[in-house]
């Protein structure tokens, strides 16, 4: 009984829609937007503010939707009003022979053109 209500529970929670809007691109982060693909690893930052997001590991495979909740520094948040997680960016978006990459949670990305 316990175990029913408990994906009773996190049924509902799943279902309950977001209360917290996406956040816009800034400005003065638009080198942000675009598809990004490294090793394992794809993150497409649109400029509406959804993020989607994959990454294989070991045991461990991630497929978002998420939005965007705002940047810190270089870094940026990503959630629901529920649950929220932040990218570490080690190095934002530059050019590097002619190609744009950034280095997204130890990770380092190229741009899809």
């Amino acid at each position: 009984m316990l175990l029913r209500a408990t994906l009773f529970a996190a049924a509902l929670l799943a279902a309950a829609p977001s209360f917290a809007d996406p956040v816009p691109v800034p400005a003065d982060k638009a080198n942000y937007v675009g598809e990004w693909l490294g090793e394992k690893m794809r993150l497409k930052i649109h400029p509406d503010g959804h993020v989607e997001y994959k990454r294989d590991r070991p045991g461990k495979n991630l497929d978002l939707n998420v939005d965007l909740q705002g940047f810190h520094g270089d870094d940026f948040d990503v959630g629901t009003s529920f649950i929220k997680s932040t990218f570490v960016v080690g190095k934002p978006p530059h050019r590097e022979q002619g190609k744009w990459k950034m280095t997204v949670d130890g990770v380092e990305l190229t741009k899809k053109e």
